[in-house]
């Protein structure tokens, strides 16, 4: 443990931590998909696939975590990579951070009525500098395993959310849910796992993919942290810090 609390972990060029993560989209029109990314500066196509890089239409995606990164015009950095795999559309970012700038800054960019947000999978871990690295996103993630941890936690929401309303009180029906994510909040995350997206139509993205930068930076803090030693960190604690950045940059006062 001491030799890892001397180690730092791997980031990318942008600085923030190396998460994999995998962010898939329903393609509903394929014919209107390729002009879409052809008219977007920030695309760029490669065999295979699309590149897209921090220029055009990402020129202004800050990156609070950087400072000394000096972006070059003649050789835009690669934010992350597309590609179109059995009908699917995945958009293949190296940190959690650009997934949580690029996804709705694509939503205002390509029409909502040509690919539509389905999940995104990730991996709830930083690796070390001299740690092997996994070759590709196939075998990061067990579509099984991921699929057994979603239904897993909608069941046990289920669960809770019958027990709360056929509570006695609402005393009652909030220690329920208190003890539930409490209980939560302290389990062991697994290794990959998946966020669903809800449905968003005519909603300001912005604010639809709030939910999706909490449930990500909240992660993102108990992988950080307890790669420093804090094992006692959880996501709660997590939330809490999290929620006071966002809530407090926006001077909003938070109900205690």
């Amino acid at each position: 443990m001491f030799e890892r609390l001397q180690k730092p972990f791997l980031t990318v060029e942008t600085g923030e931590a190396y998460q994999p993560i995998r962010v898939a989209y329903q393609i509903l029109q394929p014919e209107k998909l390729e002009p879409a990314l052809k008219n977007l500066q920030c695309v760029e196509a490669k065999q295979g696939g699309w590149n897209v890089f921090w220029r055009g239409e990402c020129e202004d995606t800050h990156f609070e975590s950087l400072d000394s990164f000096k972006k070059n015009p003649q050789h835009p950095l690669r934010l992350g990579t597309m590609i179109i795999k059995e009908g699917t559309l995945y958009l293949n970012l190296p940190s959690f951070k650009r997934a949580c700038l690029l996804v709705p800054l694509l939503h205002k960019l390509i029409d909502p009525a040509i690919i539509k947000i389905i999940k995104a999978d990730f991996i709830n871990k930083v690796f070390g500098i001299n740690e092997r690295l996994p070759h590709g996103f196939a075998e990061l993630f067990d579509e099984d395993e991921l699929e057994r941890i979603v239904h897993q936690r909608v069941h046990d929401y289920e669960v809770v959310q019958a027990r709360c309303e056929q509570a006695a009180t609402a005393e009652e029906a909030f220690k329920i849910l208190s003890e539930y994510t409490n209980a939560e909040s302290h389990k062991r995350l697994p290794y990959a796992e998946r966020y669903a997206f809800q449905e968003i139509d005519g909603m300001d993205p912005d604010v639809a993919y709030l939910g999706f930068y909490i449930f990500l930076r909240g992660r993102e803090l108990v992988a950080i942290r307890r790669w420093f030693g804090e094992t006692g960190y959880t996501l709660a604690d997590a939330a809490e810090e999290t929620i006071e950045q966002v809530f407090g940059g926006m001077n909003i006062d938070i109900i205690e």
